[in-house]
């Protein structure tokens, strides 16, 4: 448990080929059903304070309390997945703490000297979030996200089906 942000509630891993991370995470680890978005709407999508077009697929599952999130960019757009991949590095890119009082918590954060290395809105205007630009080894970059809205319905949702998923339609696309 942080002392500053509380619990772990998502790790996000960054992959060159997100259609084999989900191969892998069913298969292997029998980790699912998973929620897979090809182009994640994200809005207002900043990196390093100037807007970025950055294209993303994005999958969720839950293992426990525990979220996985599978991240392949799309395009080259400047980003921190992007950097990390550019640094040869591929998996545990971030933690992710949840928060109903982002701008309480953002505002602590930044009071502690953490800069935001990317930032942007995902599920309508109560989803932002933040990734600090707080990596010293991979997998150690801080993502605050914003679940008091529709973002944070859709996580309560994917932890449920989690519950006793006996396996059937591991890979369940949402929109295009």
């Amino acid at each position: 448990m942080s002392r500053i942000f509380g619990e772990i509630r998502q790790n996000g891993y960054v992959v060159r080929d997100i259609e084999a991370a989900l191969r892998h995470w069913v298969e292997v680890l029998g980790v699912g059903p998973w929620f897979y978005m090809e182009r994640a709407p994200i809005t207002r999508f900043r990196y390093r304070g100037e807007p970025s077009d950055a294209v993303v697929s994005i999958a969720l599952a839950n293992s426990g309390r525990l979220q996985i999130e599978l991240i392949q960019q799309r395009n080259d757009a400047p980003s921190m997945y992007r950097d990390f991949l550019a640094a040869g590095r591929e998996g545990l890119q971030h933690v992710a703490f949840w928060t109903e009082s982002f701008d309480a918590d953002f505002a602590r954060a930044a009071a502690l000297g953490y800069r935001v290395g990317h930032d942007g809105c995902a599920g309508g205007e109560s989803g932002r979030f933040a990734y600090f630009d707080t990596e010293t080894h991979p997998g150690t970059v801080v993502e605050l996200s914003e679940v008091s809205g529709p973002k944070g319905a859709f996580f309560a949702h994917v932890r449920e089906c989690a519950r006793g998923w006996d396996g059937r339609d591991p890979v369940r696309r949402i929109g295009g």
